[in-house]
């Protein structure tokens, strides 16, 4: 068997197409399109892989799956069964963290804005970490731990200095000060941990580098005010494993610790927070050409409304109707909301024939196209999750409703 798209979960036999072990045409025979796919054994794959090759490099590796990147409960279930802990930005996501079981101490949360109701759960809960974007969340953090008479372990988010991020602190001789005035304080935060997500979809080594060195530059200033920090935290950002296999994220990992050794960062615990890694060549969109244009545009029955450019996927697109023709013929792909911004790809190497009806697979849509999907005025589609030949339906529009948590 072939394999598509470099995933070694999607494949080709003759004509035929398998998801796993699923053969594809029972699943468009069974299901109208569009319909996600998520597969199971390609996400622990993911996480083995991820969790292996940086254990062979830090004994002290901690791992923390990014919620955002989809928090559908089988896929969270699944991170969980794998021993990964939870990063989570609000309260809807601690909420289902809590109550899918992920252990306490497995749990990092933080974001721009911490609302009351998040601070006082995650503390009430005894959560390992709390990620502050600004000095002065300390205090509302402080105050509350005061009230149930406990300590909060914290983690700075620095600013990366990227593009003019406005994401963290951007210390400064006045900011610092202050920091320390704070710390000295509020008796019932610890500061533990030092975050900068540099950017997503990071394909080169200089950009974990730039990230490396922002947080040994901000070290050396908080050691400067007598503040030491325990533990490093080097975010996500990682593209799809089969834009970054296993050799390459080797070879990413070992630049890694040179840097660190290189710029004098010393920590007892390394934290990853890995989304798109684990997930987004786990899923895959099966859509269908509605429309096709002389001027060698298509139009499928997807569009940005469900897998939006805002998600940053590396799309690749297969005409599985036709999959033993060549896909060298520039074609533009367009979605089916009514704007001319509704773009899937352009130029895109497709097959020579376009035929209306013909079905098209959609891969690396597993990470970040439902947290930012919009859903338009249609409806959102089903969701199914494969494993060996297995086929769960996990969200069903006509009984599920809708995807969001609350």
């Amino acid at each position: 068997m072939k394999i598509i798209s470099g995933n070694p979960f999607i494949k080709r036999e003759n004509e035929k197409i398998f998801l796993d072990s699923v053969a594809f045409n029972e699943i468009v025979k069974q299901y109208k399109t569009p319909v996600l796919i998520l597969l199971e054994k390609r996400i622990r794959e993911n996480i083995k892989t991820f969790i292996d090759v940086f254990s062979s490099e830090f004994k002290n590796i901690q791992c923390f799956y990014s919620f955002k990147a989809n928090f559908l409960s089988e896929i969270c279930k699944i991170v969980l069964s794998e021993g990964i802990g939870a990063e989570i930005v609000g309260l809807p996501e601690l909420k289902l963290a809590l109550k899918l079981g992920f252990l306490h101490d497995k749990i990092i949360i933080g974001g721009p804005y911490l609302s009351k109701e998040l601070i006082e759960l995650s503390i009430k809960n005894q959560v390992k970490e709390m990620i502050i974007y600004d000095i002065d969340d300390l205090k509302k953090i402080n105050s509350i731990a005061q009230k149930y008479n406990c300590i909060q372990d914290i983690c700075i988010r620095i600013n990366s200095q990227k593009y003019n991020s406005k994401l963290g602190i951007n210390f400064n001789e006045k900011k610092i000060s202050k920091f320390r005035n704070l710390i000295k304080d509020c008796q019932n935060i610890r500061i533990k941990s030092i975050l900068s997500h540099y950017s997503t979809q990071m394909n080169d080594i200089k950009q974990f580098r730039n990230n490396i060195r922002t947080i040994a530059s901000n070290l050396n200033l908080l050691s400067e005010q007598d503040i030491n920090i325990d533990n490093i935290n080097l975010g996500g950002g990682f593209p799809e494993a089969t834009v970054m296999p296993r050799e390459q994220l080797r070879k990413t990992a070992k630049e890694i610790k040179i840097t660190l050794a290189e710029c004098d960062v010393n920590f007892k615990n390394i934290y990853f927070e890995p989304g798109r890694y684990f997930l987004g060549d786990a899923g895959l969109f099966i859509s269908k050409i509605v429309k096709v244009n002389d001027n060698r545009w298509i139009f499928l029955n997807i569009g940005n409304h469900i897998c939006p450019k805002f998600a940053r996927c590396s799309l690749r697109f297969y005409n599985a109707s036709q999959i033993n023709n060549p896909h060298k013929y520039k074609t533009s792909i367009a979605g089916i909301i009514p704007t001319d911004q509704d773009v899937l790809a352009k130029d895109y190497f497709f097959t020579e024939e376009l035929v209306k009806g013909d079905k098209v697979l959609v891969t690396n849509t597993g990470a970040y196209c439902l947290t930012f999907s919009n859903r338009f005025p249609y409806r959102f589609p089903k969701i199914l999750l494969i494993n060996n030949n297995i086929v769960k339906e996990v969200f069903n529009p006509n009984i599920d409703k809708d995807i969001a948590i609350y």
